[in-house]
């Protein structure tokens, strides 16, 4: 996949665009099949398929109170889209150069002048310009005069749900982390490097390894059973190393007023982890945060889930995106 972040460095249209325009935060079982339908037209015409998005978020400029949390990090969304088989990921710069374009400008100098469409995909409720003024009837009038094609991708469901950014961000924040793999087609992770703690769970005979991490979104405070990955070379999953782990985010009542932190302890490893990268899967959310009475108390309770995790995790498998492509065909 070639991904360009900067309108100016198209030098010519694309042969036969097949576009598909949205935010795609989350990268979602409904994302990927519009996703997969760009791909197929795309190749039936010998064209190229594109996915253009925005970054920031929109919402982070015009309406910064009202933006959500994101669910992926730019570097994970982007890993995301290319596992999709697209050819181009264009990512457009959103700020005030682009927010003062009216629809019509966007259509004209954008997607017509610079990327070449002859065929746009779009999910059912997708509107963009001041006011969301650009429309679905407008883009489908705008292919007519412009001579390109508008296929409306209807809502994707999935036992009877429709899968929405929302939806996900939703299970995620409640800390239904298993009911989200339904949505995300993938188990929930997030990526952080290990940090110092205060050193308090060596003391309880329980080390865990802190993680620091640009994520937005985090599962509800609470305990987690979980898998852990690590060593991976180049991002590549099949090189990394795996074990299970017990992780708690929270900010540790028992022990006076502690900042948010995400704890991992992981079973059955020694590693040194300090400096080096981590890549939770979440699998299952065991309970709340406690306060407890005394340090004997929380052990028990720490010995407890570290029981509970071994049991759910020993019948898990990690779902991954390319899983999902593999299976699906």
């Amino acid at each position: 996949m070639k991904s360009i972040n900067n309108l100016k460095d198209i030098d010519k249209p694309f042969k036969n665009a097949v576009v598909t325009l949205g935010n795609f935060d989350g990268v979602h079982l409904g994302h990927r099949e519009i996703f997969r339908s760009v791909v197929k037209i795309a190749k039936a015409l010998e064209g190229t398929s594109i996915v253009c998005t925005f970054q920031p978020h929109p919402l982070k400029m015009l309406a910064p109170d009202h933006a959500p949390r994101l669910i992926n990090t730019p570097q994970e969304r982007e890993r995301l889209i290319e596992a999709s088989c697209v050819d181009v990921l264009l990512t457009i710069p959103f700020n005030q150069e682009l927010a003062q374009l009216t629809p019509e400008e966007f259509v004209r100098e954008v997607l017509v002048a610079k990327i070449g469409v002859k065929h746009l995909v779009v999910g059912y409720d997708y509107a963009f310009g001041r006011g969301r003024s650009g429309s679905i009837a407008f883009l489908k009038e705008q292919g007519a005069h412009y001579g390109f094609k508008v296929d409306v991708f209807g809502a994707v469901q999935k036992e009877n749900i429709v899968l929405s950014s929302t939806r996900v961000r939703q299970a995620i924040l409640s800390g239904n982390v298993d009911g989200a793999v339904a949505l995300l087609g993938r188990h929930f992770n997030l990526e952080g490097t290990v940090v110092h703690g205060d050193g308090r769970g060596q003391g309880l005979g329980f080390a865990t390894a802190n993680l620091e991490t640009t994520k937005e979104l985090l599962p509800r405070d609470g305990v987690y059973a979980a898998i852990v990955r690590y060593d991976c070379q180049n991002g590549d999953n099949e090189s990394c190393q795996e074990c299970l782990a017990v992780v708690n985010i929270g900010k540790k009542p028992t022990f006076g007023d502690h900042p948010l932190t995400i704890e991992a302890h992981l079973l059955d490893t020694q590693v040194d982890f300090y400096g080096d990268k981590l890549r939770v899967y979440f699998v299952k959310r065991l309970r709340d945060e406690q306060k407890f009475a005394n340090k004997e108390a929380l052990c028990a309770t720490i010995a407890s889930d570290i029981q509970q995790a071994r049991n759910i995790l020993a019948e898990t498998r990690i779902v991954e995106f390319r899983e999902y492509l593999t299976l699906n065909k």
